[in-house]
Order: C-alpha cells, then sequence, then structure tokens
C-alpha cells in the first residue's frame, strides 16, 4: 500500500469519511506524497496539446496579443497561465508573439500559477530567456492592470464535491472505509439541495451533480478583474458547455484509465469542467463571455491549417508529424471537439475568430 493511502485510511478512522474534494486535494496536493508535488508525470501517464505540437501555443500567443493590440496595447500587463505543466505553452506563446508583436512581449509581466515544485523546476528551465514570476495563487497576482489568462486543463483538476440523486432527495458521495481499504459512500442522510441548480434538482434517481467550488470561486475573482481592469482569459478544457448531470470522475495512469481510489498520489484525477456555470458566473461579475466552441473550431479559426503547411514547407521531413500533429488537436475523433475553449473578457475586447460572443 502506498504511503498517501495509508495517511488517508489513517484520517478517515480518526475523523470519519471525507468528501470527494477533500479526497482528490490530497491525492493531488499532499507536500508529501500528492501527485503534483512528486514528479513531473507529463507524458508519463497523459499529454497535453502543448506538448503534442508548437503550433498550439504560437496560435494561442498570437491570439493574445491581437486581443491586447485591439484593446488599445496597454503599456504594462500581467500575462497569466494558470497550471503552466512544463511551461511548454508560454514558451511558444512569447516566441511566436515576440515575432509578431514584440511589445506585447515587452509590456507583459509573466506570471505562473503553480504549486508543484517539481513542475516549477521545469518551468524555470524552460523559460530561461524571460523574466518571469510564479505564485500559487492567482489572488497573489497584483490588481490595478489589464491581465490575460491562459488556462488549459486547470479547471479539471480542482477538487469537485460530487451528489448523487436518492430516492428521497440528494446525498453527498464520500470516501470511506471498506475494511482496510477505501470506498465509495453515500451519506445515509439527504443534504440540502442549495448546491444542485434549480433546473437539475429532479434528475432521475442514481444521477450525479458535480460542484467545483474553487473553480466557481477562481471564475468569480477573474472575471470580476477582467471587468475592472481590463483583459481576457482562455479557459481549455473537456467540459459541459452546459451544466448537467454525470459522473466524470475519473483516473489515469500511464495513459489509462484507473480505479480512482486505487493508487492516491500515483494517479492523476479530473473531472469535467462545468463551462455552463463559470459562464454565469463570469457573467454575473460584468464580463463578456465568449464562446464556448470546439477546440478543433477555434484552433482552425486561428489558422493553424496554414501554420501547419508552413511548417510542413521548412522542414520537409518533418511534415508527417505535422500533420498528425494536427489532427490529434484538430480531429473530432481527437481533442477537436473532446476541448472545449471559452473566453472571458471586458467589454472593450473584441470576440476572438472563432470564438464570438455569448448570447445573453
Amino acid at each position: 500500500m502506498n504511503a498517501l493511502k495509508e495517511k488517508l485510511i489513517r484520517h478517515i478512522r480518526a475523523s470519519g469519511p471525507m468528501t470527494v474534494a477533500q479526497y482528490m486535494q490530497a491525492a493531488l496536493s499532499d507536500p508529501d506524497h500528492g501527485y503534483y508535488a512528486i514528479s513531473d508525470p507529463l507524458g508519463r501517464d497523459f499529454i497535453t496539446a502543448p506538448e503534442i505540437s508548437q503550433m498550439f501555443g504560437e496560435l494561442i500567443g498570437l491570439a493574445l496579443a491581437q486581443a491586447w493590440e485591439d484593446s488599445g496595447a496597454p503599456e504594462e500587463f500581467d500575462l497569466v497561465e494558470l497550471g503552466p505543466g512544463r511551461g511548454t505553452l508560454m514558451s511558444d506563446a512569447l516566441r511566436a508573439a515576440e515575432r509578431a508583436r514584440r511589445a506585447f512581449v515587452s509590456a507583459a509581466r509573466v506570471t505562473l500559477v503553480e504549486t508543484s515544485p517539481a513542475l516549477r523546476a521545469v518551468q524555470t528551465a524552460k523559460l530561461a530567456a524571460y523574466d518571469v514570476t510564479w505564485t500559487s495563487h492567482l489572488s497573489d497576482v497584483p490588481r490595478g492592470r489589464p491581465i490575460f489568462v491562459i488556462a488549459n486543463e486547470f479547471f479539471d483538476a480542482l477538487p469537485i464535491r460530487q451528489f448523487v440523486r436518492g430516492a428521497r432527495g440528494w446525498h453527498e458521495h464520500m470516501i470511506t472505509l471498506d475494511g482496510d481499504d477505501l470506498a465509495f459512500a453515500l451519506t445515509p442522510d439527504s443534504v440540502p439541495t442549495s448546491f444542485i441548480p434549480e433546473h437539475l434538482r429532479d434528475a432521475p434517481e442514481g444521477e450525479y451533480f458535480e460542484h467545483c467550488r474553487e473553480g466557481i470561486e477562481t471564475t468569480r475573482d477573474l472575471a470580476a478583474r477582467i471587468a475592472s481592469d481590463g483583459g481576457l482569459a482562455l479557459l481549455i478544457d473537456y467540459c459541459h458547455e452546459e451544466s448537467g448531470w454525470g459522473d466524470t470522475l475519473q483516473a489515469v495512469q500511464r495513459h489509462q484509465f484507473v480505479d480512482p481510489l486505487a493508487e492516491p498520489g500515483l494517479a492523476d484525477l479530473t473531472a469535467h469542467v462545468d463551462f455552463g456555470a463559470l459562464a454565469e458566473v463570469a457573467t454575473e461579475a460584468g464580463a463578456r463571455v465568449l464562446g464556448p466552441t470546439t477546440q478543433g473550431a477555434f484552433l482552425e479559426a486561428l489558422g493553424i491549417r496554414l501554420r501547419t503547411a508552413k511548417l510542413a514547407h521548412s522542414n520537409p521531413s518533418k511534415a508527417g508529424e505535422m500533420d498528425e500533429a494536427l489532427f490529434r488537436l484538430t480531429d473530432p475523433d481527437q481533442m477537436g471537439t473532446l476541448f472545449k475553449v471559452m473566453g472571458i473578457a471586458s467589454v472593450g475586447i473584441a470576440p476572438l475568430p472563432g470564438l464570438p460572443a455569448r448570447a445573453e
């Protein structure tokens, strides 16, 4: 049995069952045994879009540079990435933007929001050519300047609570013990329905609803900041476009789905993001919502096919690799429709190509 699992079992024996959110927080972020605290998992367990091809980060960087210019090209602004992985996306974005809009990079105050010591070390090496600041929370980034934010596969790793519809109401899904092992169980008593959107409360028996408090709070803070100071955030994740039912908690280890309770700290835990809920709080905070749209449609609108052709022309021996990357990033059977893109923008920023303003 791994060390974190033993630690969680001791905790449950002493304090009782824990929520799915508490379990996810420990499994991913425990300082001694958490998944992101102890190693760099990218490539070993999963791969993200920036690691598939430089084109992904380049197009994101050019889109943000255009949005910066459209907003009046402020002389100083914060360029922030939430959950920056190995720093590949930010590196590619800055390189492309510097070639097209050098003033954009000169005006940017780059901040990476990262809690993992292992990943911070990788990011430091990747972004050695740039002046970068690290912080553990978005709230640590000073207010008062326009802010442009990238969040690629960030919200899916935030802890969720799960609620299950029973015969007499909603019950919370908890982590408890089955002998000497971890197991799921429901609270015996029903819980208040305040977390459940009104239009979902009459779900069929056995359906799940997932609530991500940290995602809601982060989005509210980000949208309020954008509404008051100006800027744009791009959220890219696999998601529900509208709030709905479903059990989406999953664990991945070495590119395979595994039991979420089997090896805490040794497998990645994620859940689908509720873009519908995030759009609602962003609008309430005074920001405009763009999209959502599919990742494939967004990248197509930004010109990924033209970029693929140019790279292939410059590197004929790698043309096959470029075509394969294009396929993986945009094809409906790959990442093209599984991942969605949503923007949160200030009033002065025009919708991006392929990302129209959300209908009110």
